[in-house]
């Protein structure tokens, strides 16, 4: 059969290996063709192992498939196509192969069925994702890139680290579930997976990098790292108690900053640290219904999340700005932007018929069952704070607040129909929970329609609209910057640079000096001794040049050393 032999990352990265051979009129729709093959490879393969190779004396299986990996696959699949619909103006070839590569990363990583295989998908992500965001072109973006791939780096260090240590602790290349008790390479492997996915404080790269990539750059950047950490996270990690409370920070940390937040995409990219806490938490609460409720709203966190990127990056296309503070007024140019945006607010919110409702819904059940009511408040207060930032700030001051703006231009038909693919399952699955409840591992039904369930989420909205009516003015976006933990770095990176960069360099300058300078008097004194007493170079010396008194004071110099050795020699007979 042909899915046994053809792996759908494969596919893709041949597919960014060929496309600067097409013209380039025809790049962009290959691009959305290679992601709907991949697409259907995906739904089409079976469940086991393929691709088995040996190497290293380790046996590899480059793809294995289940129904978790499935999901994860179909879903990145899926956003890869919508994607490349929304970027059809795009006409850099850069741009469209480091794309395609990063879409490949991520699902061979979904489907890895080692360490090692799993490794080098994993790095294929960090170095085509940089250039996503080099590709705009400004200095920030360099600077920005030039961090995040240092994070990453030292992510993968640690994932990479972790494996070996694993190996030599006696562990197997496979990928299989891990516990605490298995010692300092299961540790350094979850460290690994936390910086990819932005668990706080290994976080700040992530709000650092996404408002300053390219606009297409970033819908995928949303989609793919972090997603695929919470793959790597439920596939290994489940049950790890500490995940738990760090997914309850994340959540809140991630909300707060979305609060203060001017950027459009700032906003929107803190609100991916808040929802992966979310999918963290429930990793670390363990159950089939947790890791069924991380599952799906991972799914459900591509779809609107890269929805929402979508729009805001429209307005960016535009208008050329990105904060708030700048924009206002444009419902009356690109109203169908702000539906389609809405939807993914109210989906992100937890708003009853849209597909947040359910995933969350089966987390919050979730910590329920196992007693954690002090979890359940945590999400809850998020998810209030969520529709507080993305679900009325950010698009009234966006669309509807401020003047009318007439000349701005109109939004391009494929950019529409990128957002309308994402749009339509947000809602289909808010109306018919089933279609996501059975692409999940445990198939657990979280019946979220119950009447106290849905009336606790319409209580708690109502107020977070109340809330924010009432503070509209205080919560008018300013044009300012945030210090996040990255601070603590970037603000005295002076002073490391003085310590660790320009101390040793100017010491080892000092020292490479000193060696040529006494280099070049040995030399000297090795063809003519005569040299170091006189003072003068050795190119330059000649007999005439010495001064008769200082041939007089070597001649006694040299007297002095041997009657000093005669004088010593004879006291010793």
């Amino acid at each position: 059969m042909l899915f046994n032999t053809l792996h759908p990352a494969l596919i893709m990265v041949l597919a960014a290996l060929l496309l600067p051979l097409f013209p380039r009129k025809g790049r962009a729709f290959f691009f959305v063709g290679v992601s709907l093959l991949t697409l259907a490879l995906i739904a089409g393969l079976r469940d086991g192992s393929h691709g088995l190779l040996e190497a290293f004396g380790y046996s590899l299986t480059l793809c294995k498939v289940d129904a978790l990996s499935r999901v994860f696959g179909l879903i990145f699949a899926f956003v890869a196509a919508a994607g490349g619909i929304y970027a059809l103006h795009l006409k850099e070839t850069g741009q469209q192969v480091s794309a395609l590569l990063y879409g490949a990363g991520a699902i061979g990583v979904t489907f890895a069925g080692d360490l090692f295989t799993l490794f080098v998908f994993w790095e294929l992500m960090a170095v085509t994702s940089t250039y996503l965001i080099w590709a705009r072109g400004s200095e920030l973006s360099y600077k920005a890139g030039i961090r995040y791939l240092l994070y990453h780096a030292f992510g993968g260090g640690l994932l990479l680290t972790g494996i070996l240590v694993l190996l030599r602790q006696g562990g197997d290349v496979s990928i299989i579930r891990l516990s605490p008790e298995q010692g300092l390479g299961a540790w350094l492997m979850l460290a690994g997976v936390a910086v990819n996915a932005a668990i706080t404080p290994l976080h700040a790269w992530l709000a650092d990098a996404y408002p300053k990539a390219t606009v297409t750059g970033t819908l995928f950047m949303s989609a793919f790292t972090t997603k695929s950490a919470v793959y790597v996270l439920a596939r290994i990690f489940p049950g790890w108690e500490i995940l738990i409370t760090l997914g309850v920070v994340m959540a809140l940390y991630g909300v707060i900053y979305a609060v203060l937040a001017d950027d459009m995409r700032e906003i929107l990219s803190y609100h991916i640290i808040c929802q992966v806490g979310y999918m963290v938490a429930a990793v670390g609460i363990g159950s089939t219904m947790a890791i069924d409720g991380a599952v799906g709203h991972a799914i459900n966190n591509v779809l609107f999340k890269t929805l929402m990127f979508m729009a805001v990056g429209s307005v960016m296309l535009v208008t050329g700005q990105s904060r708030l503070s700048k924009l206002g007024g444009l419902f009356s140019r690109m109203p169908w932007v702000f539906y389609l945006y809405m939807v993914g607010a109210f989906s992100i919110s937890g708003f009853p018929l849209f597909n947040g409702f359910i995933s969350k819904s089966t987390i919050i059940g979730a910590a329920t069952a196992a007693h954690m009511d002090w979890v359940v408040l945590a999400l809850l207060l998020a998810s209030i704070g969520t529709f507080v930032s993305v679900g009325l700030k950010l698009p009234y001051y966006c669309w509807l607040y401020g003047k009318k703006d007439e000349k701005t231009p109109s939004v391009p038909l494929a950019q529409h129909l990128g957002m309308l693919l994402l749009a339509i399952p947000c809602v289909l699955i808010g109306l018919y929970p089933s279609f996501l409840v059975n692409l999940m591992p445990g198939r657990v039904d979280p019946h979220a329609y119950g009447i106290a369930h849905v009336s606790e989420m319409g209580q708690m909205l109502s107020l977070a609209f109340v809330v924010f009516w009432l503070m509209r003015k205080k919560l008018k976006p300013k044009a300012s910057i945030l210090l996040d933990l990255d601070w603590f770095y970037r603000r005295h990176g002076n002073v490391v640079r003085f310590a660790f960069i320009e101390i040793p360099n100017n010491f080892f300058d000092a020292c490479e000096r000193g060696v040529d300078t006494l280099a070049r008097k040995l030399s000297d004194f090795a063809r003519n001794p005569m040299v170091i007493f006189s003072g003068i170079p050795d190119a330059e010396y000649t007999p005439d040049r010495y001064r008769p008194k200082t041939q007089f004071l070597v001649l006694v110099f040299i007297l002095i050393i041997i009657m000093t050795v005669a004088a010593v020699w004879i006291a010793n007979i």
